[in-house]
């Protein structure tokens, strides 16, 4: 009995996806280049984004996958989630789906400020792109995309600081990159991808590869444009930020190679952590940005 409930628990924990909670740290890009980073009141805060995120994202997780169960049993490896296999019925999804709404609710009395109305638009769009916009090509990846610049414009409207425009551009055109990626990978390694996701057939290879040529390019050159801005110089006091570029570009083509020569980026979150150059690469960047930001 002890041995079925460990394992009911552990399937209802698999559909929160605590990996995909990697994309939520995309709140602290404001504080971190804001140089707030060791300011306690400004740090908590945005840990507290952090996790009104995190919840609010697996929320749109467990209706998407309880929307989808069916379909979700044509994938290959979506056919082994909680829900499709079996492991773990509606009723109970739609249970811990109201925990989920309620823990969100909850963040947002404790947080009480803009910053409650990006997480709900957050949750408002993903309803959205769960029932309908998921079929609408183009704009399924814009919805897609949407999630990762709410969760930056997020980061620095919980402790009211300024962000620059060439970072949020940055993050419109990596959100965009990432979002087509996984478009690729969906169409490339499914026999019946049409049948498991009707929007693919919009779509091409080739229409896709253009697409992400051209977000690919738009993250490169917005982020070096970013660390030569005047503005940057004069808040950091240094123009070494721009060699963190390298580290910018490295990191988009690995992915593209990982993409177009492994299949790999259905999830941002295991195509990082699985891959030794691209944890590398991020240590690398995240070194060096820190010591120019901070020293």
């Amino acid at each position: 009995m002890m041995n079925l409930l460990s394992s009911k628990i552990l399937d209802l924990i698999k559909l929160l996806r605590f990996t995909s909670w990697l994309k939520n740290i995309f709140v602290f890009v404001p504080i971190v280049f804001s140089k707030h980073l060791f300011d306690w009141d400004y740090i908590s805060m945005v840990i507290l984004g952090f996790f009104a995120f995190s919840f609010a994202s697996s929320f749109v997780y467990v209706l998407n996958d309880i929307n989808d169960a069916e379909r979700d049993k044509l994938h290959t490896l979506k056919k082994d989630r909680p829900i499709p296999s079996g492991k773990v019925n509606k009723k109970e999804a739609w249970l811990l789906l109201t925990f989920l709404f309620v823990l969100v609710a909850v963040f947002s009395f404790i947080i009480m400020n803009q910053f409650v109305f990006l997480i709900w638009t957050y949750i408002g769009i993903n309803i959205a792109y769960t029932f309908y916009l998921k079929q609408v090509v183009i704009v399924d990846i814009f919805c897609i995309a949407a999630g990762f610049i709410l969760r930056v414009i997020g980061g620095a409207v919980i402790i009211s600081i300024y962000i620059s425009s060439w970072l949020i551009l940055t993050t419109i055109f990596l959100s965009l990159f990432l979002a087509v990626m996984k478009r690729r990978v969906e169409i490339a390694t499914s026999e019946n991808a049409v049948e498991q996701r009707l929007v693919l057939k919009d779509y091409s290879l080739s229409f896709i590869d253009q697409i992400s040529a051209i977000t690919a390019g738009g993250v490169i050159i917005c982020y070096a444009l970013y660390t030569v801005a005047q503005r940057t110089v004069s808040a950091f006091g240094s123009e070494n930020l721009v060699f963190t570029t390298l580290f910018v570009v490295f990191g988009i083509f690995r992915y593209m190679f990982l993409v177009y020569k492994g299949n790999k980026g259905e999830n941002v979150a295991e195509v990082i952590l699985s891959d030794l150059p691209m944890i590398v690469n991020s240590l690398f960047f995240a070194a060096s940005a820190f010591y120019v930001i901070y020293f």
